[in-house]
């Protein structure tokens, strides 16, 4: 997989929402994940599997009406944020999907439980995000989601792509979720018969490294951005985005361009392009 496919049209109907945290939650649901497959060289030990794109497409499209008067009326999803203590995105993300998954009447699930613990004796061994009844198939699945920006170096493998902290890598997430997360047969008397991973977000290539081809497990669907230590050709129509923008950006921007930059997420005015600026002191070695 080459980098001709980057400026492809997407299918990204949340931008048609005006509402902030409703744009939000139409990404969090509406969104594939940012990658299509299990990369081969993860050594699987709890198997798991994603969510093809046309899931998530059909969840938006039966979505959309709630989505659609949640954007004039965005009372109860704002009251229902107000729970959230936390500024993390990772668990803001998981609220939006907590959310939608309470609306029964727009999808085939029924929740069974969310954040459901495991205990051993005095030990808690593990968590579970969700646990849920697939309506249509009358089967138990585990979901565990999580949300995550991946920065490219090297050649692209598994091994290098890094978090905006360089201990989290794609490569320790994926094994964790394969060692750890997804270890449980059973929850709230039910056995599982599906694991699912929801992980969306957003990946950024190194923008003056363009030589690699991607592998074939990132996801063509989903944007990919760029990142770097230096400032891009036409920074004048950057902006920086604020933190909960990195779910996804207001309509209209949210700053002024940016003529100091610091270490953030920023957005080509109107264009989606993402810029992922990094000093070149917060990084370990060149992403050349």
């Amino acid at each position: 997989m080459h980098l001709k496919f980057l400026n492809t049209e997407l299918n990204e109907p949340w931008l048609a929402l005006k509402q902030p945290q409703v744009r939000q939650l139409a990404f969090c649901i509406g969104s594939p994940n940012i990658l299509q497959n299990i990369p081969a060289d993860l050594n699987l030990h709890f198997s798991f599997q994603f969510h093809d794109n046309k899931i998530w497409e059909d969840h938006i499209k039966t979505y959309w009406p709630r989505l659609q008067y949640l954007d004039q009326h965005p009372e109860a999803l704002l009251s229902f944020l107000q729970k959230l203590k936390s500024t993390r995105l990772g668990l803001r993300f998981e609220m939006f999907i907590w959310f939608w998954l309470l609306d029964h009447a727009y999808h085939p699930y029924e929740l069974l439980g969310h954040s459901i613990q495991k205990i051993d004796g005095r030990k808690t061994v593990g968590e579970l995000d969700f646990v849920l009844r697939n309506t249509v198939t009358a089967e138990i699945e585990h979901w565990e989601v999580a949300l995550k920006y991946y920065l490219a170096e090297g050649d692209f493998s598994l091994p290098y792509w890094y978090g905006l902290n360089r201990s989290d890598t794609l490569s320790r997430k994926l094994n964790h979720f394969t060692q750890k997360q997804f270890q449980f047969e059973d929850a709230l008397g039910q056995n599982i018969q599906h694991r699912f991973c929801i992980l969306k977000g957003q990946l950024y290539l190194p923008e003056f490294s363009l030589r690699s081809p991607l592998p074939d497990w990132v996801n063509p669907a989903r944007r990919i951005g760029h990142w770097g230590q230096c400032i891009p050709s036409g920074s004048e129509h950057y902006y920086r985005l604020q933190r909960h923008e990195w779910i996804c950006p207001q309509e209209f921007s949210s700053s002024e361009d940016a003529t100091w930059w610091t270490d953030g997420l920023y957005k080509q005015g109107n264009d989606e392009r993402y810029y992922m600026f990094r000093q070149a002191s917060l990084l370990t070695f060149p992403f050349f």
